[in-house]
């Protein structure tokens, strides 16, 4: 009786319905009740949408309560994550006859450790030609020859990503002329394009009319990607960060001819103005981030300001080089009539560009302003008073009091959230009062941390997320809460865990006196 449980639901099926009904009458009518599986009575597919809302912990442990579970949870098993160190090599062929249905897969190595090599690979796209989604990080001994089995075996790929592996242009190449479906490429320490001026190109190939989105990421040689980046027709999002070389002939090369381009991240690159000016070309331009681009002036934002006239989130870290303020501003203020987000790091303004801001940009919902040393309390009241749909703001690293946060216990009529971080002239009893005047608002404050040297790009936050790592904060937010639906299955999965659990250890204690 002891694996009563365990059997019972491996064999709940239609043709062993006769069966069922017998043993559950049994069960019923005897002293044993308690040893019933109360779920088996719940449909594969009921259960496989629990499985699906469960976290990775409980969702482990219910593949282990019956052989049925252990069914559902693998055929219902869309995304997998392993480590992808040498020792995996072996239980790898057992393991995707388990996990037959992955369609998403991330294999992460860590440095000490010898990562798997194209054998392992080449088995992968066999038994998961399917996969939609792959994540390589680390797997460094993953070569061209693995890349071209993947790309001959995996021909649905619609997501690529790979970080600090070792095979270099032709594994690339590999890929991208096989991949037809392919939208999204990100690329990080790629070293086998280390090789100067004589890396191959890298082409678009058959990924030329698919491909939407290409990120570029510490690559020594990132301009071998020019062909893939120009000859990609229908490109939307483009991210270059700390890549090594001149990109300016790259950024004009790539707005010669009609171009889709509506969001470009270029950060800590060697790129001035002219390449700006190209971007200006880009007239669907709607997402725009430039991040420590010393080279950078006035000059070049005010002409994407003035062409690209649809632009909705512009950031910008003007790295307190003063090239960047007031004049380039207000032209995003004159032109910009869409914009719903603005972040300005190490950038000095004044009042008139923030008041031509507030006029202008009437759809302003998140602001943030962070490492500027000419935003005061003058400044920041002009926000409270102009500024009517601002919903979020932050404010970090600036020369601001209580009297400027005051202004907002009646500006700023839509404000939700304000997080203040880092200002030293802002007290907890600001903080306090605030609240008080104004329930509805979740107020954000750490008054112990002083001014920093430089605020930087990832220092600031419009959606408030926790910090693992940061000190403790004053704030009357409550916890993000789950979706009902989400929380629902949440709870419903974990008690079936605990329930079956329960009775399976009742079940051994009654076989087991």
């Amino acid at each position: 009786m002891g694996q009563a449980p365990s059997t019972h639901g491996h064999g709940y099926s239609p043709g062993a319905s006769n069966r069922f009904h017998d043993h559950h009458h049994h069960l019923c009518d005897s002293s044993n009740f308690h040893l019933l599986d109360h779920t088996a009575e719940i449909p594969d597919e009921c259960l496989a949408l629990i499985f699906q809302s469960l976290p990775s912990a409980d969702r482990n442990s219910c593949s282990l309560v019956s052989r049925r579970w252990l069914s559902v949870d693998s055929q219902s098993r869309h995304r997998l994550a392993l480590n992808a160190s040498s020792p995996l090599s072996p239980h790898l062929h057992s393991l995707l006859s388990r996990f037959d249905s992955v369609t998403k897969l991330a294999l992460r190595c860590d440095r000490k450790s010898v990562s798997i090599d194209d054998d392992a690979l080449s088995l992968i796209s066999l038994r998961c030609p399917n996969l939609s989604r792959l994540k390589l990080r680390g797997c460094r001994q993953i070569s061209d020859v693995g890349m071209l089995a993947l790309a001959s075996n995996c021909k649905s790929l619609r997501k690529f990503s790979c970080g600090s592996c070792m095979f270099g242009a032709k594994g690339i190449n590999a890929l991208l002329d096989n991949s037809s479906s392919l939208e999204e490429l990100s690329v990080k320490r790629l070293r086998g394009i280390n090789d100067g001026f004589a890396a191959e190109p890298i082409g678009p190939g058959a990924a030329a009319a698919s491909i939407k989105s290409i990120t570029l990421k510490e690559l020594y040689n990132g301009q071998c990607f020019a062909p893939l980046i120009v000859g990609s027709r229908n490109l939307k999002t483009l991210k270059i960060l700390r890549c090594l070389g001149d990109w300016d002939r790259l950024l004009e090369s790539i707005t010669l001819g009609k171009n889709c381009l509506s969001e470009i991240h270029l950060e800590r690159l060697q790129v001035s103005d002219f390449g700006l000016i190209a971007i200006s070309k880009c007239p669907n331009l709607e997402i725009f981030h430039l991040v420590k681009a010393p080279d950078c002036s006035n000059l070049g934002i005010l002409a994407i300001a003035e062409k690209c006239r649809v632009l909705r989130k512009v950031h910008i870290d003007g790295w307190r080089t003063n090239r960047i303020g007031d004049e380039g501003l207000l032209g995003i203020a004159k032109n910009s009539a869409n914009l719903v987000e603005l972040v300005l790091i190490g950038v000095n303004l004044s009042s008139t560009s923030l008041t031509a801001m507030a006029m202008n940009c009437r759809k302003l919902e998140r602001l943030a302003l962070c490492g500027s040393e000419t935003i005061g309390d003058d400044e920041i009241t002009c926000v409270a008073a102009k500024c009517v749909a601002l919903k979020k703001l932050c404010i970090k690293g600036c020369r601001v009091t209580d009297s400027g946060i005051e202004a907002f216990a009646f500006g700023c009529p839509n404000l939700v959230k304000i997080k203040v971080k880092k200002c030293r002239g802002v007290t907890a009893e600001v903080a306090d009062w605030l609240r008080a005047r104004r329930v509805t608002l979740s107020v954000s404050l750490d008054a112990d941390e002083v001014e920093p040297e430089a605020a930087t790009a990832t220092d600031y936050s419009l959606d408030f997320p926790p910090m693992g790592n940061a000190p403790p904060s004053t704030s009357n937010a409550a916890a993000p809460r789950l979706p009902n639906k989400s929380r629902l299955s949440l709870l419903a999965g974990r008690a079936l865990v605990a329930c079956s659990f329960r009775r399976l250890s009742n079940a051994n204690a009654a076989s087991n006196p």
